[in-house]
């Protein structure tokens, strides 16, 4: 069976790489065998367009199954496909590629916010760094943000704390970084577009001697912005890896990143009569001296030893850093009897989080009772200091005329003063086994126990409190393959979530155990057309329990809900239809519903069950189609329609559904360069990212932009 998938992929790679042929030297056979290993199975480091049923992944499960061996959802998305869409951001790349994931992206969150499978949030869409997670404090993720230096992005969608501790509920999203190589590589790239953008990119790697590689990524972004004023932003990223192969079996990895990213200082668009309207759609209402930095530090040294080819043990020590800060007004508030608006929220915060781990697993392959069978089993431990500096109460207000104004300048009332105060030790122990029962059956299971102790004070509000928030995750699944081109699955998981996030847990919320979830989950995925295409078919339902959940448009409050649960399908499939074409596309329609949710207002108790939760969309379609129509030539086109979402619990104010149209146009001008134009949102759709009852957070209109690519 495993010859036979070996033969599929080498066809299905061979597929993938003919309509680079007139792009490239060499032909299809020879562009595909170059990406695959001997034995005639993808790499472990390797992906490339399509779902990558084939691709060894440890995302969804630390024994580096394949996506069609995993009973979960799993999308493997090249680094490769996601430049050459021209996604620069981790948004971009998830949203338009992987299934039925969309952001609720503000500032305030490090624009790194996720919905998945009907819940939301770095509470409940785990993201990590090549496999290693930053303990979130107050709701904030801030890296990775750029694309250049991913080797790919690895997206679980569904309960994962099995696999990762609590805070995944509804999936998680992993960006593996570029490796170091001991085959020479080097690639740079320069663009230009709308609104003074500008970017630089380079990628080296190879050998440094026998048994040394290293690989370096650097890139930068600038531009003026699409709102004004003060709509520019900047960043730059590095990511810096030396591999050295200490011995036969043992090698050894110190890597170093480095985020420095200064954000758009934009918080949103006011709404006049439920809507922003066209002449405020480019108008930026922060105060002059407004500041948005964000400073992430992640070192991390890897060694892994292979004592047998049946023994693996791997060790990750690390260290992650990050230093944020934030000075602006954030809401705004059209006022119908002036025509004014009003600015709000005066805010000023800076977060100071440090997190030293180490993760230990070893993974054993062999028989039990003469069954094949392979069981990792590990743990990890991290310890976490946070700190916050805010103004709180964020007090302050203005008003300010919408089309003649001045910005004005930062109101800090009551002094920026240490409010929260944190330290957090984890604790976990965890194992993953697989058992073939018979070459076409296979059960997969998993247990997690967790153990972090929080201890938290407040100095200006005079509380604190130390508590131990432990949670047993599980998963217990069947793997049915009656074809090697065919695998049917079906799983039972359960989660536990934070409460909001968990280093930063405040004394209402300390009150509670964290909150529970379990999944059902069957599907089906598989080649076909003699590996040319594939496919995947998912159908889930998901209830969590004693969960709470932050108040729109206030997100240091929160409400206890009760339980909330959804129930969907996913469709994803990838074609190569011909030479010249291909198509990818996917599709997820769920029905995400509160269960048991009162909340106390100014009216008396009000019932919200049976309502859809906020910033959910119950429907979501990505379609992207290439077309190489000329020697040299590829052009591509994605479409990203995302259904309405509700940005309060009663339902009462929706942001409307909408359509993106993004296209690429690549020149092979040389062997070893390429000229791409890009056009995002072709059809300057007005659409909103994230909002609340007052304001919407526009994504940007219609833009376009010229990269040269060279290789070396």
């Amino acid at each position: 069976m495993q010859a036979h998938r070996a033969r599929r992929a080498t066809t299905f790679a061979t597929a993938l790489a003919a309509p680079l042929l007139a792009a490239a030297p060499g032909t299809a056979e020879e562009i595909a065998l170059d990406r695959i290993e001997v034995a005639g199975v993808r790499s472990r480091e390797e992906a490339a367009p399509g779902l990558n049923l084939a691709t060894p992944s440890r995302s969804g499960s630390r024994l580096g199954l394949t996506p069609l061996e995993t009973p979960a959802s799993l999308d493997i998305i090249s680094g490769e496909t996601v430049r050459a869409r021209g996604q620069n951001t981790l948004e971009e790349a998830v949203t338009q590629n992987a299934v039925g994931i969309t952001s609720i992206a503000s500032p305030g969150n490090g624009n790194h916010s996720f919905a998945a499978r009907g819940f939301v949030g770095p509470s409940s869409v785990q993201q990590l760094y090549d496999g290693t997670r930053l303990y979130v404090g107050v709701g904030t993720v801030t890296f990775p943000f750029d694309t250049w230096s991913a080797e790919r992005i690895e997206v679980l969608r569904g309960p994962a704390s099995v696999l990762y501790g609590e805070g995944a509920i509804g999936g998680i999203i992993n960006v593996v970084p570029k490796k170091p190589t001991f085959v020479p590589v080097g690639e740079a790239r320069a663009a230009i577009g709308s609104d003074g953008l500008a970017r630089l990119a380079l990628d080296s790697g190879g050998p440094v001697g026998e048994d040394l590689a290293y690989r370096l990524n650097l890139s930068g972004n600038r531009a003026d912005g699409w709102v004004k004023p003060d709509g520019d932003f900047r960043n730059l990223a590095l990511s810096a890896a030396v591999t050295w192969r200490a011995a036969p079996d043992l090698s050894v990895t110190l890597s170093h990143d480095l985020g420095h990213n200064e954000p758009t200082r934009y918080w949103g668009s006011p709404l006049v009569d439920t809507r922003v309207p066209d002449r405020l759609r480019f108008t930026n209402y922060n105060i002059q001296d407004s500041q948005i930095a964000w400073f992430d530090n992640w070192t991390q040294l890897r060694a892994e030893w292979n004592p047998s080819p049946d023994i693996t043990v791997r060790n990750t020590a690390y260290r992650l850093s990050t230093e944020r800060h934030w000075r602006d007004v954030e809401q705004y508030t059209y006022q119908p009897a002036t025509g004014l608006i009003g600015r709000s929220d005066y805010i000023e915060i800076r977060h100071h989080e440090e997190q030293i781990g180490n993760r230990l697993d070893a993974t054993v392959r062999g028989s039990l009772l003469g069954i094949k069978s392979a069981t990792v089993i590990g743990f990890d431990v991290n310890h976490i200091a946070f700190r916050r500096d805010s103004n709180a109460p964020f007090g302050g207000e203005s008003v300010v005329d919408p089309f003649d104004f001045a910005q004005g300048r930062f109101i800090n009332l009551a002094g920026t003063r240490t409010d929260i105060v944190s330290r957090t030790r984890q604790a976990s122990v965890f194992a993953e086994n697989r058992l073939e029962l018979t070459p076409h059956f296979a059960l997969v299971t998993g247990l997690r126990y967790d153990a972090p102790t929080v201890a938290v004070s407040r100095p200006l509000a005079g509380t604190a409190f130390e508590k131990t928030f432990d949670s047993v995750s599980t998963r217990a699944a069947a793997v049915y393959t009656p074809t090697p081109d065919l695998a049917l699955y079906a799983q039972v998981a359960t989660a536990a979530d934070p409460l909001g996030s968990l280093i930063t847990t405040s004394v209402p919320q300390a009150q509670f155990q964290l909150a529970t979830g379990e999944q059902v989950e069957a599907g089906a995925k598989g080649l076909f057309d003699n590996g040319r295409g594939e496919w995947t078919f998912a159908a889930y339902h998901i209830r969590k329990d004693n969960l709470l959940s932050p108040i729109p448009g206030r997100p240091t409050e929160v409400a206890a809900i009760g339980s909330q649960s959804s129930r969907g399908i996913e469709v994803a499939f990838a074609y190569q239809l011909s030479e010249q074409w291909r198509i990818e596309a996917n599709t997820a329609l769920l029905r995400a519903r509160y269960d048991s949710f009162s909340q106390n207002t100014d009216a008396g108790l009000v019932s919200f069950a049976g309502k859809v939760p906020v910033d959910v969309p119950q429907r979501v379609t990505n379609v992207w189609l290439s077309y190489a129509f000329a020697p040299g030539w590829v052009a591509r086109l994605g479409i990203n329609d995302v259904g309405p979402v509700f940005s309060d619990f009663a339902n009462t104010v929706r942001r409307p559904a909408y359509t993106l149209v993004n296209a690429t146009l690549d020149w092979q001008v040389t062997p070893t360069s390429r000229l791409s134009l890009r056009g995002y949102n072709l059809t300057d759709r007005l659409y909103a990212i994230s909002g609340n009852s007052n304001s919407w957070l526009l994504g940007r209109p219609r833009s376009v932009e010229l990269a040269y690519h060279v290789t070396f």
